[in-house]
């Protein structure tokens, strides 16, 4: 042990390190042990004296990594030993060759892919985040422990998260959630998938988690109650089959259930599948595993009745990550529906460990096929030297669908795509000259055109033409990402002609109210449609996917009347104000004044923020603020690939300026209920309407609002009393404002 270590310090460390070789323990060979050891001192030594923002000694953060590696992801010596020096290389004065001298070429090569890039290689206008995980994934073609091993490392700093700055918290959480619970998803790791979700919303959303939590223990007795009473007669019955069995309950992850609440819009008490019970087996030799699964889905459907549209048959045809079971929903006692999921132990371990276990079992049956044929298409991706950092983790991003359908082609071969999928993607997806060429599809005989989306179970017959060519609008409703690859291929020639013709359509659109193209009115404009750069933005209007129709609306001028106040562009050619140029402090949170006068910010469109709402800031060019929501897909994706330009940011009260909104109420239909519904609004002071507009068919209504507001608060204030109504079945606020 090292001297710059205290004695405290060298016992928690050694604590940790048996820790590990106790996780170790008969999944390690002796051999195995003495280089882990060996690694482990190299690793200490390298380490010395340097702290985590914690306060702790660095080297425990391996030691905990290298113990997920083994505990929860079932590697072996080679990745744990890799766990331990993942770090060394990065930030002490050791290099590659020094570890692959002393730990061999194998260790050397997953510890290069789990190093980040240095600022110096990473090209200035490029995400450092995006070419981070573009360099980590390279190494996908050689080796995948490279990305199991990233993902331990992220579920510690997650687990950790609690010492980092909020704005730090922000960046890691939104990442987490946009890229590494879906790879995780992707390669079968449910339980790391869950808790990194679960860590994710506890910094994102701190206080929808907290309630979450605080319900989940409240109902623990009734629910510990209700399984008891619902799984008594299944163990008696498979006792009596002399199935070898356990049972256990699965309750759903905090995250699962606010996004869910959040999908639905229902409150936490309408979230029904709640609870699962999971029926784990050991089959008995000489008889399919399938085969007892339905077996034992008869011996419960003969106890509780099933929901018909709830079967989930995941044995014949396995999800895209390798996951076998049988999931059913029942009618349990209590008139409350319980999801049962049935597996063997072997699929229970595949369930759990994902890909690590996946490929122990690798002789027994051909499921790990669509895993291979993923990092396939990776690795295809990979190769394309044309997409910059940004648009690579798009694709990428793409390529982790986790919900997914099941067509076949003319001839009975099964193909898996993501859902919402179309013709053009499955054209892609059996060849790429064959999407260039597709006019359409028959599906069960029936002409359909190049757009229509794909349900589970169809027959798709494509349809070419020589003459047909790919089209720029194809872009528009593509789903997976080789086929936008290939598209985007066919067009990557003609980028600077579609740059100059935006340039010249938006100069001739600014013309007309007398506007110079300054770089301010340019940056509005990109922040005005959620772009990263005016090149972007020039490219869109070029290729014809922006429409400038409504420019009068985005460079109106400031109106004082109660309206709502989005944007402000200079129409003078006035200097700027000295505060507008003075450097912002990422470190601090940054306060949303009233008056646009003062602040250098601006509200997204996409998700239409309103004071009051969990917020964050976005640092575009020129030192100017975008605000979100928290919750924002946009917001969620730039966190992940430009997350040092992140800013955390809170309203002050705001009085004067209103912001427009949009509600939407359902209810049943009956005489004066429109009539109430505008007296509440009007006698509530601080909302004005903008408009109106009721629909009713067969005694059910259906309305929208959209309405000028202060803040969330008086929102939220006017929904409770609209919910007062007699009738009124639902009241939701919608982010999009069209």
């Amino acid at each position: 042990m090292t001297k710059l270590q205290t004695k405290a310090e060298q016992r928690l460390i050694q604590d940790y390190f048996e820790d590990l070789l106790k996780a170790c323990d008969r999944k390690v060979s002796d051999e195995g042990i003495i280089r882990i050891r060996k690694a482990f001192e190299f690793a200490n030594n390298a380490h010395a004296g340097v702290k985590r923002k914690s306060g702790e000694p660095y080297i425990i953060h391996p030691l905990a990594v290298a113990k997920i590696v083994v505990e929860e992801i079932g590697l072996s010596a080679t990745s744990i030993i890799s766990a331990l020096l993942h770090d060394v290389v990065e930030d002490t004065d050791y290099t590659l060759e020094d570890i692959s001298n002393l730990f061999g070429e194998k260790v050397s090569s997953i510890v290069d892919g789990l190093t980040k890039l240095s600022e110096e290689f990473t090209p200035q206008h490029d995400s450092k985040q995006a070419n981070n995980f573009r360099k980590m994934l390279m190494t996908l073609s050689d080796d995948v422990r490279v990305i199991l091993i990233k993902l331990a490392d992220r579920l510690h700093n997650m687990r950790t998260l609690d010492s980092m700055p909020p704005q730090k918290q922000l960046k890691i959480a939104a990442e987490t959630l946009y890229i590494f619970s879906p790879l995780a998803h992707r390669l079968g790791l449910y339980a790391i998938k869950s808790e990194l979700e679960d860590l994710s919303l506890k910094y994102k959303h701190p206080d929808a988690f907290n309630q979450i939590q605080f319900r989940l223990h409240n109902q623990r007795e009734k629910r510990d109650y209700l399984v008891v009473e619902f799984i008594s007669p299944i163990e008696e019955k498979l006792k009596q089959e002399g199935v070898e069995f356990t049972i256990t309950e699965r309750l759903k992850s905090i995250y699962s259930i606010w996004n869910k609440m959040q999908t639905k819009g229902v409150s936490f008490d309408e979230v029904y599948d709640l609870l699962a019970i999971r029926i784990v087996f050991n089959p008995k030799p000489n008889i399919s595993e399938k085969r007892q699964c339905f077996d034992i889905l008869s011996l419960v459907t003969d106890i509780y009745k099933p929901k018909p549209d709830r079967i989930r048959d995941w044995i014949t045809i396995p999800k895209v990550n390798g996951y076998e079971a049988l999931h059913v929903t029942v009618m349990g006692p209590q008139g409350k529906w319980v999801e049962i999921q049935i597996r063997t132990q072997r699929m229970d371990e595949i369930a759990e460990r994902g890909f690590a276990a996946h490929y122990k079992y690798k002789n027994i049956n051909d499921v790990e096929n669509e895993l291979d044929r993923w990092l396939q298409k990776i690795k295809e991706m990979l190769r394309n030297p044309e997409s910059d950092a940004l648009e690579f983790l798009d694709e990428f991003k793409m390529n982790l669908f986790s919900s997914e359908i099941v067509v076949f082609t003319p001839k009975g071969r099964m193909v898996t795509l993501p859902k919402n999928a179309t013709v053009i993607d499955f054209a892609y997806e059996i060849h790429t000259e064959l999407g260039n060429h597709c006019i359409g599809a028959k599906i069960n005989h029936k002409l359909v055109p190049v757009s229509h989306v794909l349900q589970s179970g169809d027959q798709v017959e494509v349809l070419s033409s020589k003459t047909q060519s790919p089209q720029l609008t194809w872009l528009t409703f593509l789903i997976t990402a080789k086929a936008k690859t290939k598209v985007k291929q066919s067009f990557k020639l003609d980028r600077k002609k579609h740059i100059e013709q935006g340039r010249k359509i938006i100069e001739d659109q600014l013309s007309r109210f007398n506007i110079t193209p300054s770089s301010d009115t340019l940056k509005k404009l990109t922040a005005y449609y959620n772009l990263t750069n005016k090149e972007q933005l020039y490219a869109q209007v070029g290729m014809g996917f922006l429409e400038l129709d409504n420019l009068d609306e985005v460079l109106q001028t400031r109106r004082e009347n109660k309206l709502a106040k989005f944007w402000k562009l200079t129409f003078t050619q006035k200097k700027p104000e000295p505060e507008q140029t003075t450097k912002i402090n990422k470190k601090a949170t940054f306060i949303l004044k009233e008056d646009p006068e003062e602040a250098n910010y601006s509200l997204a469109k996409c998700c239409n923020p309103i004071p009051g709402d969990d917020v964050v800031g976005y640092i575009s060019g020129d030192e100017h603020i975008i605000i979100h929501k928290r919750n924002c897909s946009e917001a969620l994706k730039i966190m992940s690939q430009q997350g040092d330009n992140i800013i955390t940011a809170e309203w002050t009260k705001f009085k004067k300026l209103s912001y427009l909104s949009r509600i939407r109420l359902s209810g049943f239909d009956r005489v004066g209920i429109v009539n109430e519904i505008t007296t509440i609004i009007s006698k509530q002071h601080n909302i004005n309407m903008r408009t109106v507009h009721f629909d009713t068919h067969d005694g059910i209504f259906e309305g929208d609002l959209y309405l000028y507001i202060h803040s969330v608060q008086d929102l939220s204030e006017l929904i409770s009393r609209l919910m007062k109504i007699k009738g009124i079945d639902m009241v939701e606020r919608i982010e999009k404002i069209q």
